[in-house]
């Protein structure tokens, strides 16, 4: 895993003020890893307001966008020349017990994984954003799987996400 303390404000207040884009250019990072997996460049990207990945065709931006349309998809698909995407999304709110060992899990599983980033934000060790990304084999050749957790310690809430990139 490569992992980070960030040393920026934590911008994101609420789950809900999240928006959901596969059309925007880069924002600035505060931590980035670049990796190369199943043929593809993939640039995992953690902002101060959550996440891009870039693999492929593919630009998924999950962060606070000043005038977007607020809230995540339940789901999204999206046929591009030659692949195939798919994006999910959940929130939880979980009580404090359960929302400490949430991120506990997700640390542990971000730290097991090979290709990741992670990042803590100054105030809370709860406070993270998390990208791990993976192959799969799909019925035309390699693609990728990457998932991303967004939490936030002051209401208990995670948002988790789900991608899917498959060649068509």
């Amino acid at each position: 895993m490569y992992a980070v303390s960030l040393d920026a404000p934590y911008l994101d207040t609420d789950a809900d003020q999240l928006c959901f884009s596969l059309d925007l250019t880069e924002r600035p990072a505060l931590a980035e890893r670049a990796v190369s997996l199943g043929g593809l460049d993939v640039r995992l990207r953690l902002l101060g307001a959550s996440h891009q990945v870039f693999a492929g065709p593919v630009r998924e931006t999950v962060a606070c966008l000043q005038g977007a349309v607020r809230g995540l998809p339940e789901t999204c698909a999206r046929q591009l020349p030659g692949w195939g995407y798919d994006f999910g999304a959940t929130t939880h709110r979980l009580i404090p017990a359960e929302f400490g060992a949430e991120v506990a899990r997700v640390l542990g599983q971000a730290a097991d994984a090979e290709h990741s980033l992670c990042g803590v934000f100054p105030g809370s060790p709860e406070a993270v954003t998390a990208v791990v990304v993976e192959t799969v084999e799909g019925p035309h050749g390699p693609g990728l799987v990457w998932r991303t957790w967004h939490t936030y310690p002051q209401n208990g809430q995670i948002v988790s996400t789900y991608s899917r990139l498959e060649a068509r």
